[in-house]
């Protein structure tokens, strides 16, 4: 970073003295800590989110959307068994799951609006059934939804959720702002609001992302600004506002804030009326009107006019995004770049000023792309790597974009065209490094009382900070099982746990799709071909189980 650049750092942390620290927070837990009431998270005067005690806290999650664009329900369940991925989230280590949703979904459940469409594969999701029958009717959109917060509780994930457009339309987060002509800004606070209040006493539910990246330019047509007025545009007015009806309703959830895109270079005589470009001098980016940014990445407004939450002010995170050159070739791409020209010619003044003066914790709330093959330069993996070694040092929280495999302009971590069965496994390794965990290598959730995941991989904050992560607790979420013996030998019991349920559809679909991370063993391999005995093991073997759960079938094995 170059002198003046410092020297202004430091001016300007003189100057937020009269603004930022006139919020100095003070928390409290309102309800009496308890299973669901004491994973709630703050923001301490020194810029760190903390638990309940005061001991810091690392977000380290994934994205996974879905209920934004139509699906009714996460993408990729047209084909997989929902509940396989979010044990396989937990197992991977991602202690945060954020959901990208829409104000039109979240309303649709408040009035209890029938679904549309609901795409869900209820072959492999009789769970989802609402007689839990394979082949069954789906249930309802909330309640699958219900389903996954419940199932993200018993793997110690917490969930983020996002208003990641107003209508649910898969360009829906297209649109610029937080309202359009068919949802308000009084829709968009009710959806909040009824979001917050449902979920207050329930801390698997821990934070929420007021709106997906506001964007746009004012010769654009509408456009999100930042300054300090309460006009119906101005995004740091309505994060306001917005974390007001969130809090009034839960005080305890934590305010994802992002930025815009544009911001007006006002030292060169430029306001919010100016055109995006002067094209009297086209091409020369020291003389455009505006420093740009990536949508929901541009901080700038924030150190004259920071997000004022009051007497919540402790609840506050703001939430950059930031991509590669694979997404869009930036200038700042246009060269050999370092994290050093990287903080200069961008991070620096645009977000990475908020972690590096102590004024706020960050959340990356997406940052992904491709890699391998499919990065032919390399530039993209090079800056992914950059990006994850600059935030695992400063202690940036962050939601890898994202699960799915089926985003266009990044992949997942799904990998492409595997049928939502495989794991990337160059990708994982690439985000690995940036999971909390232990030197030992358990991954760390962000509950008290219930451990990362379904197997030893994992422990919970209270194994952390007891000072024993090696020794993971067991969960306070009962299951339902069949009796349990202690023979070993029973047709379809594939992960050999003397029990016969679902436990063991979910390991045949998770060796199907990865036999070299999730292998069975010797005796698993004879259990599980439960169905057409002689053949191996095959999908026709997890639907037996799961018809068995579902009393279809009386006994294993079974021929078809």
């Amino acid at each position: 970073m170059n002198i003046l650049k410092k020297i202004s750092a430091v001016f300007s942390a003189v100057l937020l003295v009269t603004t930022a620290t006139a919020y100095v927070p003070e928390f409290s837990v309102d309800a009496a800590p308890d299973e669901y009431h004491d994973d709630w998270l703050h923001v301490n005067e020194n810029a760190e989110i903390v638990d309940m005690n005061g001991n810091p806290v690392w977000l380290t999650g994934c994205n996974w959307f879905g209920y934004n664009v139509g699906s009714q329900v996460f993408d990729g369940v047209w084909s997989l068994n929902m509940h396989w991925a979010i044990n396989s989230i937990a197992e991977h280590g991602f202690n945060l799951l954020r959901v990208p949703m829409s104000t039109q979904i979240l309303l649709q459940w408040k009035n209890n609006e029938p679904d549309d469409i609901i795409k869900v594969n209820e072959w492999t999701n009789p769970e989802l059934t609402v007689d839990g029958t394979v082949g069954g009717t789906p249930k309802y959109s909330f309640d699958i939804w219900n389903q996954a917060v419940e199932w993200c509780r018993e793997n110690g994930i917490k969930i983020m959720m996002d208003i990641h457009s107003a209508e649910t339309a898969s360009a829906g987060h297209q649109y610029p702002l937080w309202y359009n002509d068919k949802y308000s800004v009084d829709d968009w606070l009710e959806a909040l609001s009824w979001f917050a209040d449902y979920y207050k006493d329930d801390d698997t539910i821990i934070a929420i992302d007021l709106k997906n990246e506001p964007h746009g330019k004012k010769d654009e047509g509408n456009f999100a600004k930042w300054d300090g007025s309460s006009d119906k545009n101005n995004w740091r007015y309505a994060a306001e506002i917005g974390a007001e009806a969130v809090l009034s309703a839960n005080p305890n959830l934590l305010i994802m804030v992002e930025g815009i895109e544009v911001y007006p270079k006002f030292e060169n005589g430029f306001d919010w009326d100016s055109p995006s470009t002067d094209y009297a001098h086209y091409g020369d980016e020291s003389k455009q009107p505006y420093h740009g940014a990536w949508w929901g990445g541009n901080f700038r407004g924030a150190r004259d006019f920071p997000v004022n939450l009051g007497e919540y002010q402790s609840q506050l995170v703001y939430s950059p995004h930031d991509y590669g050159p694979l997404v869009y070739a930036q200038s700042w791409f246009n060269k050999d770049f370092t994290r050093e020209t990287l903080l200069d010619d961008y991070w620096y003044d645009t977000w990475a000023y908020l972690v590096e003066e102590n004024i706020s914790p960050l959340l990356m709330g997406e940052w992904g792309g491709f890699i391998g093959e499919k990065d032919p330069t390399g530039d993209n993996t090079k800056w992914l790597t950059i990006l994850r070694d600059y935030m695992v040092e400063k202690r940036i929280h962050h939601t890898f974009w994202c699960f799915n495999e089926n985003s266009g302009d990044t992949g997942g971590l799904i990998a492409s065209d595997t049928n939502w069965t495989e794991w990337d496994e160059e990708k994982y390794a690439l985000v690995k490094p940036a999971l909390w965990q232990t030197e030992d290598g358990k991954f760390i959730s962000l509950d008290h009382k219930i451990k990362l995941g379904q197997s030893d991989s994992g422990i919970s904050l209270s194994d952390y900070y007891s000072g024993n992560p090696s020794s993971p607790t067991t969960t306070s979420v009962s299951t339902t099982t069949t009796d349990k013996t202690e023979d070993k030998n029973i047709v379809g019991d594939a992960n050999c746990d003397s029990a016969l349920n679902i436990a063991d559809a979910t390991a045949i679909i998770q060796y199907l799709g990865n036999r070299d991370k999730y292998n069975l063993s010797e005796q698993g391999l004879i259990n599980a071909d439960c169905c057409n005995q002689g053949d191996g093991v095959t999908g026709l073997d997890a639907i037996a189980i799961q018809k068995y759960e579902a009393k279809i079938y009386t006994s294993l094995p079974v021929k078809e």
